[in-house]
């Protein structure tokens, strides 16, 4: 089937769902026409900005056509000087010292299949019959400069990406200052722009705001994607909700400072214009050569968030995930990270993984401090020499011994990142991003590495691939520890480190694990710091956040979720208190959250438990009963009137079963009786709904205790403390029958504890408790 028709100098582009219009003009710009539910080409004429009547205090594209002014136009790319004053796409500084251009159509072009970047990653099609795509080339009316708009459809994903090529024959160099990967411009619709913000910790905090006049900025200046405005926006109507309505969504392949604007102009219009980010830009474009941004993913639902991000999701899974691991399950693992620190040893190493493998563990990664001088963060951020003081045997030794009980071995690193107490800085101080005459700024006790010299990319690909052949190691995890300063290079001008960076970034990712596809890669940038659609087409999986505390995980993995499946968030069950709030929370809340992604544990072993072991052992059980569904299956998340509530569901392709998560954070008093809505099933299916097996802690009752048993304990005594360690109550059992319409339309849950007495299938959830559920399909047998 053909998804882009073409009628003269009129463009339809169709996915399954969605279509998008657009036509060359008459003074050979592109206007855009339609962007959102399905429409034909016949609807062109109906569909066109009318153009009646000129107004005032407007600049003329035309002497004689007063209706023709550009800023009142619905474009697909417009520039500067020619009466648009809406943000703009590009900014060039020409030969001859201006910055008016005026790019105008000359060909089109479609063509089956994706076409890729050469410089940057982007998305792909397997097949010719997966996508199709469209470039439309447009000539600067005075200078020798073409610009290539280059849309791709992807039509079971219901997405289309563009990105903008420019070509230079000018014998003088052009300069270009700003340059987006897209513009759209829509009819207002009262839309809510819907951001993902946060910080170290707090990562992907969802935020909704008005638009009004004037201009919202979406962007990172950290060098990274950030973990301030993750590059994901979405538009959405004033009445849509996580399943219904109109809602577009805008995200980038591209892993640096990046940068989309949304713009409410007079005429109200809104446009959108991705890419990246213009601070501190300036590349200079000699004549033949070509300048390519990364590529734009732009979606539309007019089933809710929920649609979006099934969109988004989908397009992840089949045209950005790479390698071996692109639709494997995840192994779980466990990190040493926070049972150890820097403070190890082979044999304490060794004994977490025996412990570990005894609970199920498949995979065990050995974090930070292996290497060199690394007993903290002050040093050894640069060599890759293993610490034999305490690896005696170095890594092979350690991946063969973890290999011998049955596990996986993974290793941490820190490539990108030096310190100025380490070996590497001692011979190459040249290497490290730092200003000339300047005492450079440190982050996290340390600088970069100059990732635009290509002697400094060698020297991290070849140590790392070394450490990789000399080692069975099939898991990394890829950490960067600090934003970019000091921005300087002595190999490129200043204006396109930021830029060099992230492309030398991408060089170093493609020669290591192109090559080796079997690893599985997560990146990590103190946590999701760098959680984007670049990082994406290298590694399977990001690390979300450093805080592994399941409350403020909720926020963070329902807020990546918006644009992000499951699959590819690293999510771990830590130790309580948490080391990040300090806050107690049960562990099967910890599991019940951290199980809607790729699973890991990061807790001392050594410190639970006997009781706790053996919780963590059946969690691991059921997890690798159903983590296809988990990782893969499709994510929905609900719209609760409470506040204090909070749901996940994912469910097979196939329909055939579900799981669903239903978290509390604080308790209330006499709370009314809670139902639940299971998405996504077989309407004329019938379902078995049960809650999965949890313990819940005596020592969650405190001094309710001595009410009910037969002679007075102490809530904190010796004996109580005793049987907390060998001994839980059954939390919250429940099992009914239903159809797929009855459990869509809500089934009843069993009562909370409310302080009246106990009973067998009493919820005992209190602050941040929570249950799974899981959904299956009844055998015919049992349906009779």
């Amino acid at each position: 089937m053909q998804y882009i028709t073409q009628a003269e100098k009129l463009f339809l582009l169709r996915t399954d769902e969605t279509a998008y219009l657009l036509l060359i003009n008459e003074y050979g710009h592109p206007e855009h026409l339609h962007y959102g539910t399905p429409v034909a080409l016949a609807d062109a004429a109906a569909l066109r900005y009318k153009r009646t009547m000129p107004y005032g205090a407007e600049v003329l594209y035309a002497e004689d056509d007063p209706t023709y002014c550009l800023d009142n136009l619905p474009l697909e790319w417009s520039g500067i000087g020619k009466g648009d004053f809406r943000v703009s796409p590009i900014e060039l500084e020409l030969p001859d010292g201006s910055y008016t251009c005026d790019f105008v159509f000359q060909c089109a072009k479609l063509q089956p299949g994706a076409r890729g970047a050469s410089t940057l990653p982007g998305a792909y099609a397997e097949e010719s019959a997966d996508a199709e795509t469209l470039v439309l080339t447009l000539k600067e009316k005075v200078f020798a400069l073409q610009l290539e708009l280059i849309y791709t459809v992807y039509p079971h994903e219901n997405v289309i990406t563009r990105r903008s090529v420019l070509h230079s024959q000018e014998a003088s160099p052009v300069r270009i200052r700003r340059m987006m990967s897209q513009l759209l411009d829509l009819p207002n619709d009262g839309y809510r722009l819907v951001t993902l913000d946060g910080d170290w910790i707090q990562e992907a905090h969802r935020h909704d705001r008005a638009l009004m006049p004037g201009c919202f900025v979406n962007e990172s200046t950290t060098g990274n994607s950030s973990n301030r405005h993750n590059p994901g926006v979405m538009l959405a109507a004033p009445t849509a909700c996580e399943d219904s309505g109109n809602v577009y969504g805008f995200n980038l392949i591209y892993s640096g400072n990046h940068y989309t604007a949304v713009e409410l102009s007079p005429r109200n219009m809104v446009r959108i214009v991705s890419g990246i980010n213009p601070l501190c830009f300036c590349w200079q474009l000699a004549q033949g050569e070509t300048f390519e941004t990364p590529e734009a993913v732009l979606t539309f639902s007019f089933h809710g968030f929920n649609g979006m991000s099934h969109n988004f999701h989908e397009f992840i899974l089949h045209r950005i995930l790479r390698g071996d691991w692109k639709a494997k399950d995840r192994p779980v693992l466990l990190n040493n990270w926070e049972a150890h620190f820097f403070d190890f040893t082979r044999r304490k190493l060794l004994r977490l993984a025996r412990r570990a493998k005894k609970l199920g563990v498949e995979l065990f990664v050995l974090d930070d401090g292996w290497f060199g001088a690394r007993n903290s963060d002050h040093a050894g951020l640069g060599d890759y020499t293993v610490n034999r003081k305490k690896l005696r045997d170095g890594i092979e030794g350690l991946a063969q011994r973890i290999n011998a009980l049955g596990m996986q071995f993974g290793l941490w690193f820190e490539p990108e990142s030096i310190n100025t107490d380490s070996e590497l800085y001692r011979n190459h101080p040249e290497y490290a991003m730092q200003l000339p005459g300047r005492t450079p700024a440190l982050g996290r006790n340390q600088l970069l590495l100059d990732l635009a010299n290509p002697a400094v990319r060698d020297y991290i690909v070849e140590n790392v691939s070394s450490i990789l052949d000399r080692a069975n190691i099939t898991y990394v995890k890829w950490d960067m520890n600090r934003h970019m300063s000091d921005i300087y290079s002595a190999v490129c001008p200043a204006g396109e480190l930021y830029h060099r960076y992230i492309l030398g970034l991408y060089e170093v990712l493609e020669r290591i694990f192109r090559a080796r596809p079997h690893i599985l890669l997560e990146s990590c940038a103190s946590g999701g710091n760098r959680f984007d659609l670049g990082m994406l087409c290298y590694s399977q999986q990001i690390w979300a956040s450093d805080d592994t505390d399941p409350i403020e995980r909720l926020k963070i993995q329902k807020g990546f979720s918006y644009f992000y499946p499951p699959v590819c968030m690293g999510a771990h069950v830590s130790q309580s208190p948490h080391q990040q709030t300090l806050r107690s929370t049960p562990l099967s809340t910890r599991f019940n959250v951290a199980a809607f992604g790729a699973l890991g544990y990061e807790l001392d072993l050594a410190e639970l438990s006997p009781i706790e072991h053996r919780q963590i052992k059946e969690q691991i059980s059921f997890y690798k009963q159903v983590r296809h569904t988990l990782q893969f299956g499709r994510f929905y998340r609900y719209q609760l009137p409470e506040m204090n509530k909070d749901v996940f569901l994912a469910v097979a392709p196939d329909q055939s079963h579900a799981v669903l998560s239903f978290v509390q954070t604080l308790a209330t008093a006499g709370d009314s009786n809670d139902g639940l809505r299971v998405k996504g099933l077989d309407a004329n299916a019938r379902y078995r709904l049960t809650a999965v097996p949890q313990k819940v802690s005596l020592a969650r009752f405190g001094g309710l205790l001595k009410h009910i048993m037969p002679f007075t304990l102490r809530a904190d005594g010796f004996i109580l403390r005793t049987a907390n360690r060998v001994h839980a109550l059954p939390d919250g059992p429940f099992s009914l029958c239903a159809s797929g319409t009855a459990l869509q339309s809500g089934v009843g849950l069993n009562d909370q504890f409310i302080g009246t007495g106990y009973h067998k299938d009493l919820r005992l959830w209190g602050d941040f408790g929570s249950q799974l559920y899981v959904v299956e399909l009844e055998q015919e047998e049992e349906a009779e």
